[in-house]
């Protein structure tokens, strides 16, 4: 790696500009209310749950991912939607190497969840040849929400999806008009 001496006089400032820029971007977002939480959680949901493929009807909601943040908006939109919080299970999705157990007792205790809910978590096989950063002490695997007999949630789901994508389609095809 190169000399990165050049670079350090300007750190100061990047991080005044870095910090100044989240403040204003915290600021446009203000509160948060039930309709706000239904379409992000959607969104979330599109981007990062397990979805029906015309070759594999599913139509159980399961989310996963590794940032606390994200997950903690999901189970607010569950909330939201009237999903008890004792009614989704929990899996720990983690590498082999790293402390399955500990992982669990983190995630229950980061977002407030019952470890009854947690079932048998999934062991990620070791691959010698990949170099992997997700390791040591802030390393704690991913997430798996569950949310068992979600049918109507995920036709819910995909209600507000579609019509989010129809707005969106709509606003575009108006601002190319003649």
């Amino acid at each position: 790696m190169g000399d990165l001496s050049y670079a350090r006089p300007n750190l100061p400032a990047r991080d005044a500009a870095q910090a100044a820029e989240h403040e204003r971007a915290a600021g446009v977002v203000g509160g948060l209310d039930e309709r706000d939480l239904l379409m992000l959680g959607a969104a979330i949901y599109w981007c990062e749950g397990a979805k029906s493929k015309p070759w594999r009807r599913a139509v159980t909601v399961q989310f996963v991912n590794s940032d606390p943040g994200l997950l903690a908006l999901f189970l607010r939109f569950l909330e939201v939607c009237g999903i008890d919080p004792t009614v989704p299970t929990y899996r720990v999705s983690i590498h082999e190497s790293a402390d399955a157990e500990a992982a669990v007792q983190w995630w229950a205790e980061r977002l407030r969840l019952p470890p009854d809910r947690f079932r048998r978590s999934v062991l990620k096989r070791h691959n010698p040849t990949t170099v992997r950063r997700n390791t040591g002490d802030d390393y704690h695997g991913c997430l798996v929400i569950t949310v068992p007999r979600s049918r109507a949630l995920y036709w819910r789901i995909e209600g507000m999806i579609a019509e989010l994508f129809r707005i969106a389609d709509d606003t575009r095809t108006r601002n190319d008009g003649p």
